[in-house]
């Protein structure tokens, strides 16, 4: 029996879990759906991360603001995503913070992945006749942007590492707690999502990069808070360890003259072992196996997809 598309079946409820990180630093988590954050300037708020609709949006402020009535300054986009972006009309930010190359990326293909997004995940966006359209950054930067907090709250450095999840993941840093907001550059006992990824320099010099903060906590994009300083580097070394198999068994289907069908069955008898049961993974995987197929094809930037696109690759490899 073929399987249902993507997420497409995947519509129960999942229990959210807000974690209080350090004085002022929150974060929600929801059983493998995207995380969120939010930052406690002297008498402001930066938020990390958007969600799907203003509606979804609205619920994470609802419970936000049972700890802090401080106003929303600075909204950070991690990358241009829909389930990152579109729900930003809700938070009311005066400055949408960004990447250079996510902004670009928003223009380029924003409306195609909003389409496909929204087939993919359909549970993840609550009243999408309440969003307004894309979602267009205010300010972007191309390597560093520090916010002073204000007070004796420190600086919060939005930092890019370098490509990987897309062309234009940033993270958000607080050096004075030691708390990294990896985005989608990490994941914490959740699959990976590699359909739009630089595979090669993501599992290299950008993991490198992410490591190099050294963090005593890590909110990866996806999954649970990672305490300590063994569980952050035991989320980066997941991370790596999954793009690494992926591009081993890809590179060596290909040697032996194997197709992308092949290589997606290959990637996932290696992966689903270790993480066939953690969120998204069956999603994800014609998907991730596609894009790295191009890629190591000499396909340098991602195909965009688009709903058409995504049953296709679906329903040749995931059957």
């Amino acid at each position: 029996m073929p399987r249902p598309f993507a997420s497409s079946a995947d519509l129960g409820d999942k229990t959210q879990t807000l974690e209080v990180l350090a004085d002022g630093v929150y974060a929600l988590t929801a059983e493998g759906d995207p995380n969120v954050g939010a930052v406690e300037g002297e008498d402001f708020l930066v938020c990390f991360e958007a969600l799907a609709t203003p509606a979804a949006a609205r619920d994470w402020l609802a419970v936000l603001r049972e700890h802090t009535d401080k106003p929303i300054r600075y909204l950070v986009l991690s990358h241009y995503h829909a389930v990152r972006t579109l729900g930003a009309s809700a938070f009311h930010a005066p400055v949408i913070i960004a990447h250079d190359r996510t902004r670009a990326l928003i223009a380029e293909r924003g409306k195609q992945d909003w389409e496909s997004e929204f087939g993919r995940m359909p549970r993840l966006f609550k009243d999408p006749d309440g969003i307004p359209g894309l979602t267009w950054p205010t300010v972007t930067f191309s390597r560093t942007l520090t916010i002073d907090l204000g007070g004796d709250r420190g600086d919060l450095d939005l930092v890019y590492c370098g490509r990987g999840h897309t062309e234009g993941d940033l993270v958000a840093w607080l050096p004075r707690h030691r708390i990294l907001f990896a985005g989608d550059l990490v994941e914490t006992q959740a699959a990976l999502y590699t359909g739009d990824a630089f595979h090669r320099e993501w599992a290299t010099g950008t993991l490198d990069h992410v490591s190099s903060f050294d963090a005593r906590t890590l909110v990866g994009g996806r999954g649970v808070v990672a305490h300590g300083r063994d569980a952050a580097d035991a989320a980066v070394g997941q991370t790596r360890d999954f793009l690494n198999a992926m591009i081993r068994e890809t590179r060596r289907v290909r040697a032996d003259g194997g197709t992308l069908k092949d290589a997606f069955d290959a990637v996932h008898a290696v992966l689903a072992p270790t993480y066939g049961r953690w969120p998204i993974f069956e999603h994800c995987l014609p998907f991730d196996v596609s894009r790295l197929w191009d890629e190591l094809d000499g396909v340098e930037r991602p195909l965009i997809w688009t709903a058409e696109r995504d049953r296709a690759v679906w329903a040749e490899l995931q059957r």
